[in-house]
């Protein structure tokens, strides 16, 4: 899997998205939340991924995007080592829950976390 973040892997659908809240499972490291659920039928690619951070804890407009970058960059790094044996398509949602700006340290480590945590949890099923 190369390291690049596709259009094809930018999760878009309102009824996905509607559906992670309502039904989706979640796993939780600090500062980060992921809202997963499975996609049925599969679809190419097998994981569609989506960054939100609340306008209440961040107002501006630059600080909330520059945020939803660095998770995106951490996600686009270490995504090859966890999603080449994956069975099923996936819809992924990362909230951050943080009150302070973030650096790339502070996003990847729990992020990391968080796709093991994932990977663990979809191959015992």
């Amino acid at each position: 899997m190369p390291f690049q973040f596709s259009k094809q892997e930018k999760l878009k659908s309102r009824s996905i998205i509607g559906d992670l809240f309502d039904k989706g499972l979640s796993l939780k490291q600090s500062p980060l939340k992921l809202i997963y659920a499975k996609i049925d039928p599969p679809l190419e690619p097998k994981i569609q991924f989506a960054v939100a951070v609340p306008k209440k804890s961040f107002k501006g407009a630059v600080e909330r995007n520059r945020i939803k970058r660095l998770i995106r960059e951490a996600y686009r790094l270490n995504k090859g080592e966890f999603f080449n044996n994956i069975e099923g398509s996936y819809a992924l949602l990362f909230l951050y829950l943080g009150k302070e700006m973030p650096t790339f340290d502070t996003i990847e480590k729990p992020l990391i976390s968080i796709l093991e945590n994932l990977i663990n949890r979809t191959n015992e099923k």
